[in-house]
């Protein structure tokens, strides 16, 4: 049987690159993860200008036998728009190529206070990767996330007894947190106004709290989460800690925020969530509101990037946790169900919304 002919053999290898793309999609990842780990962007940002590719190499931790290597590193980083290269001629010299960051590479500058690298770092990290190879086993039995099915325990619970990797989440929560957070203060002030006080829910270390209650001196905010994650923080001026659990209550307050929390668990468990979050908000004769920032699904003709980092965090929710990325006809349905009457979409943040819910 001929599977090729002069009519279709074109569409099959054309079909054939399209399968290779996505069998080696992880190599841009990885090596991403490794210009991070060389500390490539944070040596072309603090040379003051682009470089070439002997200054680079001088300038890296590169064991003298693997300098030849390094142009092949930035080759790919470069197609992949992290780095740009430049032909540059100075005082009548010979033509030469540098390489310069962009926007992208920019954020991933270890000591930026908008870093993403700390994110990148901890969900390459093996712990994390490890349950994708389990991810069709997980199809054909009854655990509840592959993550269960590779480590033998849900991610909270590894990470509770995990130091290492209890902090490299944190530190991935905290650095998406500054970015966000510097938006929405700038962004969204009127969100704060005439609120008394506000309790973050699943905070972690306070990174968007701190940062509230710095931009809003008047508004008494907490932190509140598990025991294990507070247990070291200090409170200070409007910025308090508290240990609990979401699941069993919320302090009350004029005001619950939620920043990336409901896409972490199921619908049941969301709606548990958001009760205790309304009770909060409405205990003592409160009418406060429920700040989300979350991700809201929604089809963008022309924005197909847009469309496929939605559908890598869904996947992401899965395999991990037990929950998912959702539409505003699932967002409102979960708001319905906890007892809550209207809300409002500010899509601010690009990929994320931030919602007010109210009772």
């Amino acid at each position: 049987m001929h599977l090729v002919n002069g009519e279709h053999d074109s569409e099959l290898l054309q079909a054939q690159a399209h399968v290779w793309n996505h069998i080696f999609s992880f190599i841009n990842s990885m090596s991403l993860k490794c210009a991070i780990q060389l500390g490539i962007p944070d040596a072309i940002h603090y040379h003051g200008k682009p470089m070439t590719l002997n200054q680079l190499i001088t300038a890296l931790p590169v064991h003298p036998s693997k300098t030849l290597f390094v142009y092949r590193l930035m080759r790919i980083l470069t197609h992949s728009g992290f780095f740009t290269l430049q032909k540059v001629s100075e005082n009548g010299e010979e033509e030469e190529y540098v390489y310069a960051i962009t926007t992208s590479s920019l954020l991933l500058l270890k000591d930026s206070p908008l870093s993403v690298s700390p994110f990148l770092m901890a969900m390459l990290n093996p712990v994390l990767t490890t349950p994708w190879h389990h991810l069709s086993t997980w199809f054909q039995n009854g655990d509840s996330t592959p993550f269960d099915t590779a480590h033998g325990e849900k991610f909270w619970e590894y990470a509770e007894k995990e130091p290492k990797v209890n902090h490299l989440f944190n530190e991935a929560m905290a650095s998406d947190a500054r970015l966000v957070t510097s938006v929405v203060i700038d962004k969204c002030k009127h969100v704060f106004k005439g609120l008394k006080s506000l309790i973050d829910v699943g905070g972690g270390t306070g990174t968007v709290a701190k940062a509230i209650a710095k931009a809003f001196p008047n508004l008494e905010c907490t932190v509140y989460d598990l025991p294990h994650v507070v247990a070291d923080m200090q409170s200070h001026d409007n910025l308090k800690y508290a240990g609990g659990n979401m699941f069993e209550a919320v302090p009350s307050a004029d005001a619950v925020l939620l920043k990336w929390i409901l896409h972490d668990w199921s619908d049941e468990e969301c709606v548990k969530i958001l009760k205790k979050c309304k009770e909060a908000i409405t205990s003592n004769g409160k009418m406060g509101k429920v700040i989300i920032i979350d991700m809201l699904v929604e089809k963008k003709e022309g924005n197909d990037e847009s469309t496929e980092t939605q559908l890598y965090f869904d996947m992401l929710m899965m395999v991990l946790v037990s929950g998912k990325e959702r539409d505003e006809k699932e967002w409102a349905k979960l708001f319905l169900e906890a007892g809550f009457t209207r809300y409002k979409i500010n899509p601010i943040l690009g990929l994320r919304s931030l919602i007010e819910v109210y009772p």
